[in-house]
């Protein structure tokens, strides 16, 4: 299926782009979410009348996403987890316990969608976690996994 997109998406295009994309995707997420547009003659004369409120609207996303930047790249997240001897953790950190974090630490609400992490966090230590606070703009934060003390 052809869709003209609404926003920059990641390894898909930016906006204004017409995208061939698999219809499954297309109608549960790029449609359902107003991601993009299907591209037909009615909706592409939409979407050139339609252009510059898009940008303007995609560029106030932007300022803030860049706000939340300022406030969180390269910043260093504390937990506290239990583990074992030799670093190795009872159990991993997930997504929900870094949203739960960053809420509490730097009182900001960032969906679990947003965030990244490159494999499992199951040992103590230092570990980047990617967030994709816009299409453009991606922060990284430092998590420092240290061991629970009784």
């Amino acid at each position: 299926m052809q869709v003209i997109l609404l926003e920059n998406i990641k390894k898909l295009g930016a906006i204004g782009e017409k995208v061939t994309v698999k219809d499954g995707y297309a109608r549960n997420f790029l449609l359902k979410n107003k991601k993009a547009l299907v591209a037909n003659k009615k909706n592409t004369e939409y979407f050139d009348q339609q252009k510059s409120e898009i940008n303007k609207k995609n560029e106030i996303e932007k300022n803030k996403a860049n706000a939340t930047f300022q406030i969180l790249n390269n910043v260093e997240l504390e937990i506290y987890k239990e583990a074992m001897e030799n670093g190795l953790l009872y159990g991993s950190i997930n997504i929900k316990e870094i949203v739960t974090l960053i809420k509490e630490q730097k009182n900001l609400d960032i969906s679990a969608e947003k965030i990244e992490i490159k494999g499992q966090l199951k040992n103590t230590g230092i570990s980047k976690v990617y967030i994709n606070l816009h299409a453009e703009v991606i922060a990284a934060i430092n998590l420092n996994v240290k061991p629970k003390v009784e």
